[in-house]
């Protein structure tokens, strides 16, 4: 069974940057996509990036392009979420999600393993 673990999330300022992680275990990293979401208090989840097996495609959010980066080490079955110039409605619980197949699919329902999620707070 697939087994996700995220780390990395903290309180940072506005305008700082931080870097999240996701250990995959239980099975083959390298056949599975693999995705970031977040939600925060009183709202739905929402996808904030995807990225292929290879790590040679992502897609992202409108509300992240240009500041975050997805990416991916299948040596280290890791994945990885790099967050720049962060703002206080970046604050959310964030979490990774997997699955085989086509990897851009921006619905929840769609990813069957998730993580427990790690929190990131943007203080202003």
């Amino acid at each position: 069974q697939v087994q996700l673990v995220e780390s990395g999330g903290t309180l940072v300022q506005a305008g700082g940057s931080l870097r999240l992680s996701c250990t995959f275990s239980g099975r083959t990293f390298s056949n599975y996509a693999m995705a970031w979401f977040r939600q925060a208090p009183g709202k739905e989840r929402e996808f904030v990036a995807s990225i292929n097996w290879s790590g040679g495609s992502t897609v992202y959010a409108d509300s992240v392009k240009g500041r975050f980066i997805i990416s991916r080490d299948n040596a280290k079955n890791t994945a990885y979420l790099q967050m720049n110039s962060l703002k206080p409605e970046d604050t959310a619980v964030y979490y990774c999600a997997a699955r085989e197949g086509y990897p851009y699919l921006t619905l929840a329902n769609l990813y069957p393993f998730w993580g427990q999620g790690t929190q990131v707070t943007v203080s202003s």
